[in-house]
This record gives C-alpha cells, structure tokens and sequence, in this order.
C-alpha cells in the first residue's frame, strides 16, 4: 500500500520540512520535486507540486516533497536562489541515502523548476530533470540549462505570463538532444483548470523510464 511519511531533511541551513511518498510497489526510482517561490506562496502542498509527486508515484517512484529554507517548519531564511540550490543538493543526498541502488530524478514548478535545473547542471546524481511552469522572463541567464545531458521534459501552459509556450519552444530548440517540450493548451502558469494534462503528460513521459536513456 502506497504510504507517505512526514519528517526533515538534514539541510545546511537547519532541518527542512518533508513528506516522503512510497509506491505500493517497491520503487523503480527516487525523486525530488521542487516547489514555487518561497516569497509568492509557494510551498510544497501546492496543487502542482502534488500532483506532480502523484504521477511520480503512480509511476512507481519514491518522491520527497519539500519545504525551501524559512517556508513552513523549515529552518533558515530566503537565500534568492542560492541557498535554494543547497536545499534541493540536501534533498537527493536524502533520497541516495534511503534509496541508495536507485536512480535519482529531479524536476519541480516555477521557481522549483528553475532551482532543479541549476542543480541538474552542477550535480551529476539526477537521471533525469523536469521543469513545470519554467519562469523563463524571470531567469537572468539559462546557459546552464544547455549543459544538462540527461533527459530532460519541459511542460509550459501556453498562456503562461512568465514564458508562453511560443517562447519555450524557441528556447528548447536551442538545447542539445535528449528534451522533450509538451504545451498545454488554454492554460496559464498555474495550469489552473489543467492539472490533469499536465500531470499525464508528467506521467506518459515517466513511463518510459527516461531515466535509464543513455545521452
């Protein structure tokens, strides 16, 4: 039976609110997954961020959801990105820890996303990265995201005021192999209204095991 377990994260900027979901299956995998902007509400019970962890689990992954430093019982305070990356690095060491022969994936929403693919490029645990929602008019610079070279799967509403699926699709074009880009349409940053496209298109991408895919 699928079961989910609430504790914290050892972080670097004290403990870090978390909630562990299990599969009913043993897992094939463990993931990560990131919330929005500590500072814009955002917190890992947000309805994307669970629904996100749903598809991962009915996949059969292991996920940790979690709170970023100073949100909810999180200890520490907004670090504006930087100490963010560090909370996210605490998280897969968490994950390797208690899964330690499984592949780790990484993905979160908004600013979750963009704190997951800042690490995707400087961390070489995560199999494979998703980015829901990517704040692309709010990044100050995304060459980072060209050097990621695991799979990769980018879902945008196509109304998103923060990076229009027009948009996402002239910046993934300029990526190396291995990315997939799905837009959902009629949908804003939130996918308000959405969640269950985006949450099957987060779950047929899974299926494929992306990360077992050599790139």
């Amino acid at each position: 039976m699928a079961q989910n377990e609430s504790f914290a994260v050892a972080g670097p900027a004290g403990r870090l609110e978390a909630i562990l979901m299990q599969p009913e299956t043993p897992p094939v995998a463990a993931g990560v997954v990131c919330h929005a902007h500590p500072l814009q509400g955002g917190i890992m019970h947000f309805k994307v961020i669970f629904r996100a962890a749903k598809a991962l689990q009915e996949r059969g992954l292991a996920v940790l959801r979690f709170n970023f430093r100073g949100v909810g019982l999180s200890e520490g305070v907004h670090d504006d990105g930087r100490g963010e990356q560090e909370d996210v690095i605490a998280a897969l060491a968490e994950m390797e820890r208690r899964f330690p022969a499984l592949p780790l994936v990484l993905g979160g929403f908004s600013f979750g996303s963009a704190m997951a693919l800042h690490v995707a490029a400087r961390d070489p645990r995560p199999r494979a990265v998703f980015a829901l929602g990517l704040p692309l008019t709010k990044m100050s610079e995304t060459d980072h995201i060209k050097t990621i070279r695991v799979p990769r799967l980018f879902i945008q509403g196509d109304g998103d005021i923060f990076g229009s699926g027009e948009a996402l699709r002239a910046f993934t074009g300029t990526l190396p192999a291995g990315h997939e880009l799905r837009v959902i349409p009629e949908s804003d940053h939130f996918f308000t209204g959405r969640l269950e496209p985006m949450q099957n298109d987060l779950s047929s991408w899974l299926a494929k095991e992306p990360w077992r895919s050599p790139i």
